[in-house]
This record gives structure tokens, C-alpha cells and sequence, in this order.
């Protein structure tokens, strides 16, 4: 169902069906509006100077302050209405810092979140500069463009350092590679994400790191920035097997229960398997992954060394080997078995990431990948508003098996 649009009161005051109906098309109206956005600015503007100098214009409260109005000049800026001219009001001191509209600033919040937006969403600079001269009529330089995009980096930093909660009930963790260039030639990196269920059921990115090939000591690293971010307590964590992995989260969450994604191990173990007996092989797999219970998943896994164990004897031994940490969500309720048992939540977030980032080839340093990953987070996270599915249950379930460790 289309959701209603909210008016402001105040529209409707002003804007009546008579005072609209003077308007004999859309260019009219268009004009009107980039006059009342002017007028608008103009006016806010006037009261952040009113602020700086602690007086309103012509108050006596001004005389032998030591500072004054010196005039207005004239700045042309770019609007989500078009390009619009304004009289900017200045302070005879020139110390007079406009927020609005910052000095030497051509363009305005509207425009500066479109940019990133577009952006994030793997489009070229050359691409921006074309959607919005069709889009808005005027053309933004290269170099603008490229100023609002590099504005991110600070967002990056600070989002990168926020405060964490205490506790997540479960967090995924998995690497993605991109191609960048260092020192004149083209590399793999790995860029490293964690995303955590908090204690009202939702979703968070709690952040994102860049290293070269993918390890168990860089994981160390990242659930040590982790804790430095005030994360006492993580009760569930679900990965790849990536060799030293479930040491690493144990070393820095002790209490953790450290949950090897099924599918990362169902691909592994087929990858001894010739192609004429995937098929089969795949088959005899499922029991053990849908089985009832620990037991009868054990049970399963025995029978498959017997029927393929002499054949493909490493398929097998994957299995037995990586098993404690392979079958512990056989000890929780179906509702969170299926939250746990593989990264397929993080895997669908870095699908959707490679959306965004497509039409990048490589990328010319570490600030840019980190960037267009940001961006396409924080364009995919918008749509994160509701909890997870049957969080009710869910949560009353964690509470009955970890106790007073959920500090809920």
C-alpha cells in the first residue's frame, strides 16, 4: 500500500488552491519556487549572523561591539532546484562562517547527497557530471565531484570508530576481494566485514577493514578493534573454515560458540569430488545438515565415509575434522539454526556490494575501494528498519540459553 504523504500544516496555509491557480504552467511554478528557495536561504542565512554577532540587524545592542554587517555579496549555487543566485550577508571582522552555505562551497546539502548517492551507486564521475546537468540543468565540474566524494572519508573514520553495543547475539564475518592498485601494479585485497544482531533483533554493519589475502591473524585483529569499540560479549559467531579462524574468536571472546558455515563446507568438501559424482555426492551430503539432531547428523556422516570414504577420503575428513564447530547449531531451536548455520546473510550483503561496485574494474588505492564499499553499505543498510523474522521468539530463546550473558 502506498503510504500517505505527510503535509506540513503551513502548506497548506499558504500555498491555497487561490494562490496557486495564478501559476499558468510549470516553468512558472518553477520559477516561483527557486525565488522562495532564495528568499528562504536568505533569510536563514541573515539569522546565522544575527547569531555570530549576538544582535539582530539595526538592535542598538550592537553599537561598540566590534563587529558589524559590511554588506552582501552575490554567490550563485547549485541547487536540487536549479542553479540559484544569493546575497550572501558578510561581517565587516570577516569572521562570519555561513553553515548553510559554507564559504567557497558551490553547492548545497541536496546536491552533495545526490553526488554520493550516485556514486555508491557505481556510477563514473563523467557519469554524475551528465545525470545532473539532465537532471538540474546546470553542469558540476570533475573536480567538485570529486571533492564532495572525498568528503566520505571522514564519515568513514568516524562511522569506523563509533561506540558498539555490549553484546550481539550472533555476528557474521566475511572477506570480499577487490583489485587495487599498489606501487605500479594491480593486487588482490581483501576487504574484511562483520555484521551483528544486537539485542532489539536489527542488523549492523559493525564495520569494515582492509587487508591483503585473507587470514586468521587479521580476523584477530579485527575482533580486537571490536572489543577496543566496547563489544564485551559475542554468544554466537558464524564463518567460513578459514584455517585458524575459530582460535582467533576464542582468543578474544572466550564464551563464544563458533558456528563453520555449512555451505562454505558442503563447497570444500566438494571440491575432491569429480564431476560425474557431485551430483550423488550432494545427495548423501544432505542428510547430515538436515538431520534431527547431533546424533542422527553423526549417524549420517558415518554413512557417508562408508559409501565414499575409500574414494574421496579428504571429502570426508573435512567433515570429521572441522565437526565440533560444523554441528553446534544442531543445539539450538530451528528458529535460530537457521541464523546461524551459514554466512549466507553476509554472503547476500557482499552480493549486493558487488551491485554497486561492478563497473569498477580495480580500484587506484586503498582510500577508493574503502570508499565505494562505505557507500554501497550505507545505501543497502537503509533498507535494515525492521527486526529479524519472529524476533519475539527468537529472543525469548537466546534469553532461555544464555541467561543474564543478553543483559537484556
Amino acid at each position: 500500500m502506498k503510504k500517505k504523504r505527510e503535509e506540513n500544516p503551513i502548506v497548506n496555509q499558504v500555498l491555497t488552491p487561490e494562490f496557486l491557480k495564478q501559476f499558468k504552467d510549470s516553468g512558472e511554478l518553477n520559477s516561483f519556487m527557486e525565488n522562495l528557495y532564495a528568499r528562504a536561504m536568505e533569510q536563514m542565512i541573515e539569522g546565522e549572523l544575527d547569531s555570530h554577532l549576538g544582535y539582530t540587524k539595526h538592535s542598538p545592542e550592537g553599537i561598540n561591539t566590534g563587529n558589524s554587517r559590511n554588506g552582501k555579496s552575490n554567490k550563485k549555487v547549485k541547487t536540487t532546484l536549479g542553479e540559484v543566485e544569493l546575497e550572501i550577508p558578510r561581517d565587516r571582522n570577516s569572521t562570519f562562517e555561513p553553515v548553510l552555505v559554507p564559504k567557497r562551497s558551490r553547492t548545497v546539502e541536496g546536491i552533495e547527497e545526490i553526488v554520493i548517492s550516485l556514486y555508491a551507486r557505481g556510477m563514473s564521475v563523467r557519469d554524475i557530471e551528465l545525470q545532473i546537468r539532465d537532471l538540474y540543468g546546470y553542469t558540476i565540474s570533475d573536480a567538485t565531484i570529486s571533492n564532495i566524494t572525498a568528503k566520505v572519508q571522514s564519515h568513514i573514520t568516524e562511522w569506523q570508530s563509533r561506540p558498539l553495543a555490549s553484546v550481539y547475539f550472533v555476528v557474521w564475518m566475511d572477506g570480499m576481494v577487490f583489485k587495487v592498485r599498489q606501487n605500479g601494479k594491480v593486487i588482490n585485497k581483501t576487504i574484511y566485514l562483520a555484521v551483528g544482531l544486537n539485542a532489539e533483533g536489527h542488523k549492523d554493519v559493525l564495520g569494515m577493514w582492509l587487508g591483503e589475502s585473507e587470514s586468521a591473524s587479521f580476523w584477530m585483529s579485527v575482533l580486537t578493534d571490536l572489543k577496543s569499540r566496547g563489544v564485551e560479549d559475542i554468544l554466537i559467531t558464524s564463518t567460513d573454515n578459514l584455517k585458524g579462524f575459530t582460535e582467533a574468536i576464542v582468543s578474544i571472546f572466550p564464551q563464544s560458540i563458533t558456528q563453520i558455515c555449512v555451505v562454505h563446507q558442503i563447497r570444500n568438501a566438494s571440491r575432491y569430488v569429480v564431476w560425474k559424482d557431485k551430483k550423488q555426492f550432494a545427495a548423501d551430503l544432505k542428510p547430515i545438515y538436515t538431520a534431527a539432531n547431533k546424533d542422527l547428523a553423526w549417524t549420517a556422516l558415518e554413512k557417508l565415509e562408508d559409501t565414499w570414504g575409500k574414494k574421496y577420503p579428504h571429502a570426508i575428513r573435512s567433515w570429521k575434522a572441522n565437526w565440533q564447530e560444523l554441528s553446534h547449531f544442531f543445539d539450538f531451536p530451528l528458529e535460530i539454526r537457521t541464523m546461524i548455520y551459514t554466512t549466507n546473510i553476509i554472503e547476500n550483503l557482499n552480493g549486493k556490494i558487488r551491485k554497486y561496485t561492478k563497473t569498477k574494474m580495480s580500484f587506484p588505492d586503498d582510500a577508493s575501494v574503502l570508499k565505494s564499499v562505505y557507500l554501497a553499505l550505507r545505501e543497502i543498510t537503509r533498507r535494515w528498519t525492521l527486526p529479524v523474522r519472529n524476533w519475539s521468539l527468537v529472543v525469548n530463546q537466546f534469553i532461555n540459553i544464555f541467561g543474564e550473558r543478553c543483559k537484556i
